[in-house]
């Protein structure tokens, strides 16, 4: 194939990549795939991400519509966040992503196999098992 041959990326494709591919995103809209989330527990799935980049990420994630802040009005103000049906969307391609994850990316000491997605889908077993293997 020579050079000239290749085809020029294509600009939706490329944006789609940068928006999921920023850091940290890729965990929250996993975490957000479990249903509507406190801030709270948000900050609490994720190891090592501050506030500031949380609320950054979150607010940019709203801006794109793949993310909706509902806000109950209690005492105290209930804010929760959940994905729009265009984040829900996301939902095979970030399964497929895990999947190669799973196959291509080597686990470091004390890192956790088990996706909140494959916790709620109930494929705990599978990771558990693929856990073993590994350590076998």
């Amino acid at each position: 194939m020579t050079d000239s041959s290749v085809s020029q990326v294509c600009s939706r494709f490329h944006r789609a990549i940068e928006l999921i591919g920023s850091r940290w995103t890729g965990a929250i809209l996993q975490t957000l795939l479990q249903g509507k989330t406190r801030y709270a527990a948000i900050r609490g799935a994720i190891p090592d991400i501050t506030d500031r980049m949380l609320s950054e990420r979150l607010r940019s994630l709203e801006g794109e519509k793949l993310v909706v802040r509902v806000v109950t009005p209690e005492s105290p103000v209930r804010v929760e966040y959940e994905l729009t049906p265009k984040g829900r969307e996301l939902q095979n391609a970030l399964r497929e992503i895990g999947s190669w994850a799973e196959r291509w990316i080597p686990l470091e000491s004390g890192e956790i196999n088990e996706t909140a997605t494959e916790s709620k889908a109930g494929n705990h077993r599978r990771t558990r098992r693929a856990r073993k293997a590994k350590s076998a």
